[in-house]
């Protein structure tokens, strides 16, 4: 306790030391408004990502399994991607509604690295591949975390659908919240190309439209 007569002085905490699920890059995300303009929807959300384990019990997890990233850019591509998961075993369903892509096409789609937007979608760095695996098709199992593969559009141009990924987790240490979900302006060859770019990126193309992984509720 500070001795009468004296200011009290509140502990500074390091946040990219504090949890293993809280990115540094996403910090500012968290806990004020991003470049794609999310933000908690409630003052508690923050603090309570950010001491998830700290004194709780397992089940306190359950309530941070849906997050969302809003998609946007220079371009006109636009959307939402949900992500939702039970638990930390189980695997993660993913919803999207992406409008304003090329009409009946294929467009690669990945999480990359860094919750940085700050230089348009470049900025947010390679394909997350905590395992240091090759880039490869969703059904592999020689691929990145962050390989969603592709998503294919109608005569307008749009495309909505949901899967499910093993690989793709929002709990636990490899964590994707605070990270960034980018749409490509190419179509992902899934590995399969004949150069060494296509183990890395799949030769998808330029980034059109990205988001910041954020807590939806």
């Amino acid at each position: 306790m500070p001795r009468r007569g004296t200011a009290f002085r509140w502990p500074i905490f390091k946040l990219d030391r504090l949890h293993p699920r809280v990115p540094c890059l996403a910090a500012p995300d968290l806990l004020g408004p991003s470049q794609d303009g999310f933000r908690p929807s409630r003052r508690g959300e923050v603090w309570d990502v950010l001491f998830e384990g700290v004194g709780r019990k397992e089940s306190s997890r359950e309530r941070w399994t849906k997050i969302i990233a809003v998609v946007r850019g220079d371009s006109k591509v636009t959307g939402s991607v949900v992500f939702e998961q039970e638990s930390e075993s189980a695997p993660t369903k993913i919803t999207w509604d992406i409008t304003g892509n090329d009409a009946n096409a294929k467009r690669g789609m990945h999480i990359h690295t860094f919750g940085d937007n700050t230089n348009g979608c470049t900025s947010a760095g390679p394909h997350f591949n905590p395992h240091n695996k090759g880039h490869g098709a969703p059904e592999d199992e020689d691929r990145h975390v962050g390989d969603l593969g592709n998503i294919e559009t109608d005569a307008q141009g749009n495309s909505k659908g949901t899967v499910t990924d093993k690989h793709v987790k929002l709990i636990g240490p490899q964590s994707v919240i605070g990270r960034t979900v980018v749409v490509h302006g190419g179509t992902d060859d899934l590995g399969k190309g004949e150069n060494e770019e296509s183990k890395k990126t799949g030769n998808a193309g330029p980034r059109p439209a990205c988001g910041v992984i954020g807590i939806s509720n």
